[in-house]
């Protein structure tokens, strides 16, 4: 009895010692195993301003534009509300979609003009009173001065009679001479690029880098034959085939695919003898006036005709001298098309300050920056948008420090950009809001967001059992022996002495 009594005692602590083991194993693989599992196989996601860019759809730009009305002596209007000098404030708004908008806030400030201010407007010409005058208004970018004079002012007849009072990039000026041995043309770009164009592009130096370059091609032609007008004698490019006109030029020329930033290209084209005089018309088949045309985001092209036909004579080739003036007059134009400067139209008793040899009033930079700015921010705010719902809708994408800090760092700047609008600061407001949309893109574009990278849940699954289950049925099934005896000792009676 004792041996037997002894062999089940033994039996009994070998079946505790199991059931400690098990609960051990047990224990450490919930404690232990799992916590660590999930720690190394979860999925880093670093914390994003949701918030924020969901405040980006529904925005409402608020642009503030400082105006001076300055009368001059003889000027002032009868319908005043008031004496001068006085100040009000006008608001509109205006819709960009519905849950867009822009509030312009027109700070108006009336008064009359200083005792220097009536001596610029002395001046004989246009030019000579907004050169003295520039310096005497308000410097800061947004501000607006606008001068009332007197229908007997010497400054409105003139103007009025002929003066004009309105006129990361690589710029590349190109000759193309189709028949060299008929003609040895002759062009001063270096000159012209910098009495014309250089003084533009410093105006717009804190926009964008810009550098120009210039070539002559031989042989190159346009790509599409012209039709021969009986009429004129003369040769004509009709406006639906303009477009066929780009892609066998641009395979010349080479600077596109070279270049690893935006090219604008502007074509002088000589034709050859046998198909001049060449000229392009319109839709509506009437004669271009400047015998050129600009495609958006591509640059112009303009046709420049040999005046005159050779004499039988003469010895070939001729020298051909290139009006340089005429020729940058319209590259200078479609220069301006292509940045988004637009010539406005305005009754005959309004007078805007002159571009000069820039190329570009200060009023026209304003309403510049003002654009690039709203389309800054609209882009950032589209971009950020996309990337949240992106991240939303995968849910197992790491998000990066890195990643996050540069969405930070969008949103910011495009809060920067939206109070600097408010307060009229143009400059720093177009710097911020281009922070923000390299920021946008880095976050955006960055490798470590490719969803291609990552596998469903289910695949996960898929490699991970096979690897835990050959580990997990023995301490399942020793977990439910031990269960299992548990209830039964609860089940059988107690013995007592």
């Amino acid at each position: 009895m004792a041996a037997a009594a002894g062999a089940a005692a033994a039996d009994e602590a070998e079946k505790a010692r199991g059931r400690r083991a098990a609960l051990s194993f047990a224990a450490i693989a919930v404690v232990l195993g799992l916590p660590l599992w999930w720690r190394t196989t979860e999925t880093y996601r670093a914390a994003l301003p949701y918030a924020d860019i969901a405040a980006l759809g529904e925005l409402s730009f608020q642009l503030a534009a400082p105006v001076a009305v300055v009368f001059a002596p003889g000027s002032l209007p009868g319908d005043l509300p008031r004496p001068l000098p006085f100040r009000e404030t006008q608001e509109e708004e205006t819709l960009l979609n519905p849950r867009t908008s822009i509030m312009s806030r027109y700070e108006m400030v009336y008064r009359s003009t200083t005792a220097q201010e009536e001596a610029a407007l002395d001046a004989v010409t246009v030019q000579e009173a907004d050169a003295t005058l520039h310096p005497l208004q308000d410097a800061s970018l947004g501000s607006l001065t606008v001068y009332v004079i007197p229908e007997t002012s010497s400054l409105l007849p003139q103007c009025l009679t002929g003066s004009r009072c309105l006129a990361g990039y690589e710029i590349t000026f190109s000759l193309l001479n189709p028949d060299p041995k008929s003609h040895a043309v002759h062009w001063d770009i270096e000159g012209a690029v910098s009495h014309y164009v250089q003084p533009f592009l410093d105006k717009l130096s804190f926009m964008a880098n810009f550098s120009v370059d210039s070539q002559i091609l031989y042989y190159a032609v346009l790509g599409v034959t012209p039709r021969f007008d009986k009429e004129s004698s003369s040769f004509l490019l009709s406006a639906h085939s303009l477009p066929h006109v780009i892609n066998p030029v641009e395979a010349r020329l080479g600077s596109s695919a070279a270049s690893l930033y935006p090219v604008l290209n502007f074509l002088l084209y000589v034709p050859e003898r046998s198909h001049s005089p060449l000229y392009i018309q319109d839709k509506d088949g009437a004669l271009v006036g400047t015998n050129a045309f600009h495609s958006p985001r591509w640059g112009g092209i303009m046709v420049y005709n040999v005046e005159g036909p050779a004499p039988p004579q003469a010895s070939l080739p001729l020298r051909v001298d290139v009006d340089m003036v005429r020729v940058m007059e319209v590259f200078l134009a479609q220069l301006r098309l292509l940045f988004g400067v637009s010539r406005e139209v305005l009754p005959p008793e309004f007078l805007l300050e002159s571009p000069g040899n820039e190329g570009l009033a200060d009023w026209e930079l304003d309403r510049l920056l003002w654009a690039r700015t709203v389309e800054n921010v609209a882009t950032v705010s589209t971009t950020l948008t996309s990337l949240a719902q992106l991240l939303d809708k995968i849910g197992n994408i790491v998000i990066k420090d890195d990643v996050a800090s540069e969405v930070y760092r969008a949103v910011a700047a495009v809060q920067s950009a939206m109070a600097e609008l408010a307060t009229g600061r143009l400059h720093s407001a177009f710097q911020a809001s281009k922070e923000a949309v390299t920021s946008s893109e880095r976050a955006f574009f960055d490798p470590s967001l490719l969803h291609l990278l990552y596998f469903p849940d289910d695949q996960k699954f898929a490699i991970y059992i096979p690897l835990f289950l050959p580990m997990a049925v023995p301490i399942l099934l020793s977990l439910a022996k031990i269960f299992r005896e548990a209830k039964q000792r609860k089940k059988e009676p107690t013995k007592t002495d």
